[in-house]
């Protein structure tokens, strides 16, 4: 991870103020003399006859540069830039990633039922210390394995997955992703991905109802694509990938085939502080540093209340 990781803009929206000031500070430094407009409004024989008798006083135009600068720098401090903190693992229990595999027929007779195993243990490695469920379904849906770190259980369940391990026939994709939301409601959790892998067959209002339901929450669903790799009967359901691209959007993520995992992977594999921030708590996983530009930007506006001998 480079530096350039831990570091973030809670708020980068601010930025847009920055050009606002420096637009006003040359405005202010082109139309201002050193007394302001009374250069224009008095007499120029009559200014420069009090100028001499010191009736007048001429202004300074670092005024208007500290000004800016004060403004500036509040600016900038708005943007929120923030570091992750170092405490930050102890949240993980907070972020979580559960797997939704699509056991129906048209997947494991008709895709690859080891790429599928293999892209499932993939998306358990991408998520690095956080916990990880796994969720099969076809006619129906049932939690294989509970949120775990344990990699080498997930891996033990994964691989001994086949045919036979959901007795119910379909294809009820939606079944699988309540049961998800459910997981992920139960455990109080903040940030998560949800990657459902299957090849389509099945998706209809109701998953898309799922799908919307989950990113309401503050979670992304992912999805991988599982093409068909051998010959199916006529009367089988086909993979759709356009329903499948439909539900990823639907619920707020990103859609890939197996054999390509690359962008699930790095959208799972992304940093817990990004995570949370996405969530909407960027505050337990970044240490905000604008109160110092704060106090930063307190030096120039000590200057605007400097009075002259």
């Amino acid at each position: 991870m480079s530096a350039l990781d831990a570091f973030a803009l809670l708020r980068p929206w601010w930025f847009l103020a920055i050009p606002v000031v420096a637009l006003l500070t040359l405005r202010a430094a082109s139309r201002s003399a050193p007394l302001g407009d009374w250069a224009r409004a008095v007499d120029p024989a009559l200014m420069d006859h009090l100028g001499r008798a010191g009736a007048v006083l001429g202004g300074r135009r670092q005024a208007n540069l500290a000004a800016a600068l004060a403004a500036g720098l509040i600016a900038l401090a708005l943007t929120g830039p923030a570091v992750e903190r170092m405490d930050g693992r102890t949240f993980r229990n907070l972020d979580e990633t559960v797997i939704v595999l699509d056991l129906s027929r048209s997947v494991t007779e008709g895709g690859s039922l080891l790429g599928v195993r293999q892209a499932a243990a993939a998306v358990a490695e991408a998520a690095g210390t956080r916990a990880v469920a796994l969720v099969v379904y076809a006619g129906d849906a049932y939690l294989a394995a509970s949120p775990t770190t344990d990699r080498d259980s997930l891996g033990t369940t994964l691989f001994a997955l086949d045919s036979d391990t959901v007795p119910d026939r379909g294809s009820h994709p939606e079944r699988g992703l309540a049961l998800a939301r459910r997981t992920l409601a139960e455990a109080d959790v903040v940030a998560a991905d949800v990657v459902l892998i299957s090849d389509g067959d099945g998706v209809g209002e109701a998953a898309t109802r799922e799908a919307r339901a989950i990113a309401q929450q503050g979670w992304r669903l992912q999805a991988l694509f599982v093409p068909a790799d051998k010959p199916l009967p006529p009367t089988a359901p086909k993979p759709d990938r356009a329903a499948l691209d439909a539900l990823a959007r639907a619920g707020g993520g990103t859609v890939a085939d197996i054999a390509t995992p690359g962008p699930v992977l790095d959208a799972v594999g992304a940093g817990l502080a990004a995570h949370l921030a996405a969530g909407g708590y960027g505050v337990l996983a970044y240490a905000d540093l604008g109160r110092w530009l704060l106090l930063l930007a307190a030096l120039p506006a000590l200057v605007l209340f400097r009075r002259s001998a």
